[in-house]
């Protein structure tokens, strides 16, 4: 009989791992990988069939409260086995013991599967794309700078304010990646909005962004946005964020796909999103 055995995530893995993701058609890089089994080493896993790697799956734990479930993937020869819902099942058991909430973004083919294991939907997402962006006719004048360390505490604040709990450590390892991460201040020099945008397998991708206020955002994001006029984008944005998704109507962006935003257990630090003006990902939050 066919046997099923799952373990952690090597380094050596890394290989199968993108081969696997480009298969998916999914937007990660190696970096992205690297970055996963960075922040959580015990909590990364393998499906092997008959021996052989035939699925992924990474967990992410912040602040021993919330954790998220992502790069939930099968080879396509190896589908409807049951490999999936092991790695999903896999997951919640090395994090019910440690945290108090999990989450995770999830087509809404994967929800009914999500849902047979326990989780209720949270709030709804959508990822935006653009292969060109609308130039604005008014020259923009406002205070969009490349981020500096005497900001990171401002930033801190503001990402924690948004997310619901702490995830520095996950954020900065973002700014560690082939990425432009930029700051909105004030007149007064205030740090008012952050946002990043990174390079990704099929397109850039815009995010994380953190602001109180689509007036803080929106500099910031036509800054990063701007900058790749002629260039694939993807951008996550929740529904709830109104503001955000009419500036990427107003800047060429298209709606390519919905997702839902789910949890397991007690939504006790459930965040803001309308303080969200892009994800960092669905892969992380």
């Amino acid at each position: 009989m066919p046997s099923l055995r799952i373990r952690l995530f090597q380094k050596a893995d890394f290989v199968f791992a993108d081969s696997l993701r480009a298969l998916a058609g999914w937007n990660q890089t190696p970096d992205d990988w690297l970055r996963f089994l960075n922040h959580q080493p015990d909590g990364c896993f393998i499906a092997e069939w008959d021996g052989q790697p035939v699925g992924t799956a990474t967990t992410t734990i912040y602040e021993d409260k919330v954790a998220w479930i992502g790069m939930v993937l099968v080879h396509p020869n190896a589908q409807r086995r049951g490999i999936g819902r092991a790695l999903l099942e896999h997951c919640i058991a090395f994090l019910k013991p440690r945290v108090g909430c999990i989450k995770l973004d999830a087509t809404p083919l994967g929800k009914t599967l999500y849902a047979t294991l326990g989780f209720k939907d949270e709030w709804t997402l959508r990822r935006w794309e653009s292969s060109y962006v609308e130039l604005p006719t008014n020259p923009m004048s406002f205070c969009v700078r490349p981020w500096r360390d005497a900001d990171v505490e401002a930033m801190r604040v503001l990402d924690a304010e948004a997310f619901g709990v702490a995830r520095w450590s996950m954020v900065d390892r973002l700014t560690r990646q082939r990425s432009r991460w930029h700051v909105h201040e004030t007149v007064k020099k205030r740090v008012v909005s952050f946002g990043v945008m990174r390079k990704g397998a099929r397109a850039h991708y815009l995010g994380p962004v953190v602001a109180n206020s689509i007036a803080a955002a929106g500099p910031l994001i036509k800054t990063l946005v701007l900058a790749l006029p002629n260039e694939p984008i993807f951008w996550d944005i929740p529904d709830a964020n109104t503001g955000a998704v009419e500036l990427a109507q107003r800047l060429g962006f298209q709606p390519q796909r919905p997702l839902i935003r789910m949890f397991l257990g007690e939504n006790k630090w459930p965040g803001d999103p309308q303080k969200i003006f892009a994800l960092a990902g669905p892969e992380i939050g």
